[in-house]
């Protein structure tokens, strides 16, 4: 490559450095997790309007469960 100042083992270093390493199981997890929630939600819902909120329940189904956890913790403890 002409005009380059850095060889090329450097460059490849270099975006190596800018992209964090990832597990990669942690989006296969969700996925099972919003089809089992959507299924769940899509099942109590009758109309179409109750099934658009089913599909945004299962988008955010962590919040409602770590919410009943924060709430299981409070009566516990107090």
């Amino acid at each position: 490559m002409a005009g380059d100042d850095q060889p090329a083992g450097e460059v490849a270093d270099v975006k190596d450095r800018r992209r964090p390493p990832s597990g990669g199981s942690g989006g296969a997890v969700y996925g099972l997790g919003f089809i089992g929630a959507l299924v769940w939600f899509w099942k109590q819902a009758d109309g179409p309007g109750e099934h658009f909120i089913a599909v945004l329940k299962a988008i955010v189904w962590p919040a409602f469960l770590v919410y009943a956890a924060f709430e299981a913790l409070r009566r516990s403890s107090g």
